[in-house]
C-alpha cells in the first residue's frame, strides 16, 4: 500500500511543478517588453554601385530619379560576370517590395527568375514612351521591357501594378 501513495505524490508534484512553470512563463511574457511590429528595414545608398554598373554594363542601367523619400532603397548589386546583372530593391511607402532587375541573360530565363514564375499577359502599358508587358501568376507581379540592345528590364515585386508603374515612370536609363 505504501508504494502506490509514493507514485501519487510524485505525479502530483510533477503537475504542481508544471503549473508553477506555466505561471512563471506567463508572468515573464506579460512583463518583458516585446515588439510585434516588422523590423525597420535599413536604407542603402546605391549611388556608387549605380555609377560602377553604368560604366561597366553593356546596356543603359536603370535607376529611379525623383521618387519621394518614402521609397526606401534596401538592396543593390551589380554582377558584371553574371550577364551584367543589375539589381536594385526598394520598400514602397505601403511596405511592399519593388525590385528593378536588368540583365543580358536569355530573356525567358531571366524574366522567369526576376518575376519568380510570372507569365506574360496580353496587357501592355505605355509608360515613358516605352511599351512594358504585364506579367502575373508568379510570386511577384511584373512589368517587363525587352530592350533592343539585348538587355531585359524587369520591375517586379509584391507591390500593386500602380506602385510598379510609379517605379517605371521614375526610371532613368543611362
Amino acid at each position: 500500500m505504501a508504494g502506490s501513495n509514493g507514485k501519487q505524490k510524485t505525479a502530483r508534484d510533477m503537475i504542481l511543478s508544471l503549473g508553477l512553470i506555466m505561471i512563471a512563463a506567463w508572468v515573464i511574457y506579460l512583463f518583458i517588453p516585446h515588439d510585434d511590429r516588422a523590423p525597420d528595414v535599413k536604407r542603402v545608398d546605391y549611388r556608387v554601385e549605380l555609377l560602377t554598373a553604368r560604366r561597366a554594363a553593356s546596356y543603359p542601367v536603370a535607376a529611379p530619379e525623383g521618387l519621394p523619400e518614402s521609397w526606401k532603397a534596401t538592396s543593390v548589386r551589380f554582377r558584371g560576370d553574371d550577364f551584367d546583372a543589375w539589381h536594385l530593391g526598394f520598400q514602397a511607402p505601403d511596405g511592399e517590395y519593388v525590385t528593378i532587375e536588368q540583365s543580358t541573360q536569355k530573356r525567358s530565363t531571366f524574366i522567369d527568375e526576376a518575376s519568380q514564375g510570372g507569365r506574360a499577359t496580353k496587357v501592355a502599358e505605355e509608360i515613358g514612351g516605352r511599351t512594358w508587358i504585364r506579367y502575373t501568376g508568379g510570386r511577384y507581379d511584373a512589368l517587363v521591357l525587352q530592350d533592343t540592345d539585348g538587355s531585359t528590364t524587369v520591375v517586379a515585386g509584391t507591390a500593386s501594378f500602380d506602385r510598379l508603374k510609379t517605379m517605371v515612370g521614375a526610371l532613368k536609363l543611362a
